[in-house]
Protein backbone atom coordinates (compact mmCIF):
# COMPACT_ATOMS: atom_id res chain seq x y z
CA UNK A 1 0.00 0.00 0.00
CA UNK A 2 1.35 3.55 -0.84
CA UNK A 3 2.73 5.77 2.20
CA UNK A 4 -0.05 8.55 3.57
CA UNK A 5 0.96 11.78 2.31
CA UNK A 6 1.23 14.25 5.15
CA UNK A 7 1.82 17.91 3.49
CA UNK A 8 3.89 20.97 5.30
CA UNK A 9 3.00 23.09 8.08
CA UNK A 10 4.95 26.80 7.38
CA UNK A 11 6.26 28.66 9.64
CA UNK A 12 6.42 32.27 9.14
CA UNK A 13 9.64 34.50 9.27
CA UNK A 14 9.03 37.39 12.09
CA UNK A 15 5.57 36.08 12.37
CA UNK A 16 3.97 33.12 14.13
CA UNK A 17 2.16 29.73 12.60
CA UNK A 18 -1.04 29.02 15.47
CA UNK A 19 0.37 25.01 16.59
CA UNK A 20 -1.05 23.18 13.95
CA UNK A 21 -3.54 19.72 15.23
CA UNK A 22 -1.14 17.56 13.28
CA UNK A 23 -2.32 14.40 11.14
CA UNK A 24 -3.48 11.09 13.00
CA UNK A 25 -1.15 8.35 13.63
CA UNK A 26 -3.72 5.35 13.15
CA UNK A 27 -4.02 1.82 12.18
CA UNK A 28 -3.61 3.10 7.91
CA UNK A 29 0.16 5.11 9.23
CA UNK A 30 1.35 2.66 11.00
CA UNK A 31 1.05 -0.11 8.49
CA UNK A 32 1.94 2.18 5.49
CA UNK A 33 4.07 4.60 6.86
CA UNK A 34 4.40 8.80 5.79
CA UNK A 35 5.58 10.54 2.76
CA UNK A 36 6.55 14.04 3.05
CA UNK A 37 6.60 15.56 -0.94
CA UNK A 38 8.57 17.73 -1.86
CA UNK A 39 10.86 17.83 0.79
CA UNK A 40 13.56 20.21 1.82
CA UNK A 41 15.11 18.23 4.79
CA UNK A 42 17.40 20.91 5.94
CA UNK A 43 14.15 22.81 6.62
CA UNK A 44 12.21 20.19 7.85
CA UNK A 45 11.34 19.74 11.45
CA UNK A 46 8.75 16.92 12.74
CA UNK A 47 6.66 17.08 15.91
CA UNK A 48 5.55 13.82 16.66
CA UNK A 49 2.97 13.01 19.78
CA UNK A 50 2.88 9.98 21.61
CA UNK A 51 -0.78 8.96 23.24
CA UNK A 52 -0.05 5.01 23.73
CA UNK A 53 0.11 3.65 27.46
CA UNK A 54 3.92 3.00 26.43
CA UNK A 55 6.83 4.27 24.78
CA UNK A 56 7.48 3.83 20.70
CA UNK A 57 9.49 4.39 18.34
CA UNK A 58 9.49 6.59 15.58
CA UNK A 59 11.41 6.12 12.34
CA UNK A 60 13.22 8.93 9.76
CA UNK A 61 14.39 6.66 6.53
CA UNK A 62 17.74 6.78 5.03
CA UNK A 63 17.57 8.03 1.48
CA UNK A 64 18.10 6.13 -1.79
CA UNK A 65 19.86 7.63 -4.71
CA UNK A 66 22.87 9.44 -5.61
CA UNK A 67 21.83 12.06 -3.88
CA UNK A 68 22.00 10.25 -0.77
CA UNK A 69 25.80 9.39 -0.61
CA UNK A 70 25.28 9.17 3.53
CA UNK A 71 22.47 7.16 3.84
CA UNK A 72 24.74 4.25 5.32
CA UNK A 73 24.90 6.00 8.48
CA UNK A 74 21.68 4.15 8.31
CA UNK A 75 17.83 5.03 9.39
CA UNK A 76 17.25 7.77 12.71
CA UNK A 77 15.39 5.99 15.03
CA UNK A 78 13.69 8.45 18.03
CA UNK A 79 11.84 6.71 21.38
CA UNK A 80 8.73 8.92 21.94
CA UNK A 81 7.32 8.55 25.29
CA UNK A 82 3.97 7.04 26.79
CA UNK A 83 0.58 8.63 26.98
CA UNK A 84 1.47 12.51 26.14
CA UNK A 85 5.28 11.85 24.95
CA UNK A 86 5.84 14.49 22.31
CA UNK A 87 9.42 14.94 20.39
CA UNK A 88 10.52 17.81 17.86
CA UNK A 89 12.89 15.76 15.57
CA UNK A 90 15.09 17.48 12.48
CA UNK A 91 15.90 19.17 10.71
CA UNK A 92 17.35 16.57 8.44
CA UNK A 93 20.35 16.07 6.19
CA UNK A 94 19.67 15.69 2.17
CA UNK A 95 22.62 13.49 1.50
CA UNK A 96 21.84 10.84 4.34
CA UNK A 97 17.73 11.05 4.41
CA UNK A 98 16.19 12.25 1.10
CA UNK A 99 14.53 9.60 -1.33
CA UNK A 100 14.39 9.27 -5.03
CA UNK A 101 11.89 12.06 -6.15
CA UNK A 102 12.59 14.43 -3.67
CA UNK A 103 10.90 12.71 -0.75
CA UNK A 104 11.26 11.62 2.66
CA UNK A 105 10.17 8.46 4.65
CA UNK A 106 8.78 8.43 8.41
CA UNK A 107 7.59 4.83 9.90
CA UNK A 108 5.83 4.16 13.04
CA UNK A 109 6.31 1.31 15.96
CA UNK A 110 3.19 -1.08 15.62
CA UNK A 111 0.56 0.07 18.29
CA UNK A 112 1.95 4.22 17.83
CA UNK A 113 -1.22 6.27 18.22
CA UNK A 114 -0.64 9.80 18.26
CA UNK A 115 -0.10 12.98 15.79
CA UNK A 116 2.81 13.63 13.36
CA UNK A 117 3.02 17.34 11.94
CA UNK A 118 5.40 18.21 9.44
CA UNK A 119 6.97 21.88 10.00
CA UNK A 120 8.58 23.74 7.19
CA UNK A 121 11.34 26.21 8.52
CA UNK A 122 11.23 29.72 6.62
CA UNK A 123 14.52 30.97 4.84
CA UNK A 124 15.75 33.90 6.63
CA UNK A 125 14.31 37.11 5.39
CA UNK A 126 13.48 40.87 6.78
Amino acid sequence: MPRTAVPYSKLVANGHLTSPAGTTIDATLVTNGVVINGVDPERTLLRVNNTAASAKTVTVRAGAGRQSWLAGSGDYVQSVGANTGSELLGPFTSARFQQRGSTMHVDFESGFTGTITVLQLPKAGL
